[in-house]
């Protein structure tokens, strides 16, 4: 049922440091996620996109030195619109994401608790009415196992390196047009709009 003891040992250690990075990259503040979505503080999509592209071109090198293998789930339209419609609502009433929640929480905010245990409710429900949604689940396309490699050409390294670059090219851009932000302890983000 679970993974070796180094494998868990290894997940651990590496949620502890996304979680500082979260926490350090000040992403764990509400204000800085609804700075993003007022289109006023850009530190969020760089660390999003920062982290994308660390870890695909990651997990490929991984892969390529047979150190790891891919568990690709099915791509299943249903599941994709279902999920991202909740993600999508969760994270504007809530100003946090699942990350971001639990990272917060660990600074002791209180108010992160309530969507964590929003989350851990949602998923528990999710698990529960999961054989009375399954028709409608099944009834959408599934393209099934597939990754973008797969479907256009190419070695999963080089796109995940051609991502990295990619990504690189349009943080630099995304820094030059909106240099970080001020101090979270300065800046005021004024939500009443």
């Amino acid at each position: 049922m679970f993974d070796e003891p180094n494998k868990l040992v290894l997940g651990l250690v590496t949620g502890i440091l996304f979680g500082i990075l979260l926490q350090k990259g000040q992403v764990a503040k509400f204000q800085k996620i609804i700075g993003q979505f007022l289109l006023t503080d850009w530190t969020a999509l760089k660390i999003m996109v920062t982290a994308i592209a660390v870890g695909t071109f990651g997990v490929n090198l991984l892969i390529a030195g047979g150190e790891a293998s891919l568990h690709i789930q099915t791509t299943a339209l249903a599941r994709v619109l279902i999920g991202g419609l909740f993600f999508g609502v969760g994270l504007v009433i809530f100003g946090l994401c699942p990350g971001t929640s639990v990272a917060a929480c660990g600074e002791g905010k209180r108010d992160a608790l309530v969507g964590v245990i929003g989350m851990l409710f949602g998923a528990g429900t999710y698990v529960a009415v999961f054989s009375t949604l399954e028709p409608m689940m099944n009834s959408m396309a599934d393209y099934g196992k597939v990754t973008l490699p797969e479907v256009i050409g190419g070695a999963p390294l080089l796109w995940a390196l051609g991502l990295a670059g990619v990504s690189a090219g349009a943080l630099v851009v995304l820094e030059r047009l909106h240099p970080h932000a001020l101090d979270a302890s300065r800046e005021k983000v004024d939500i009443s709009r």
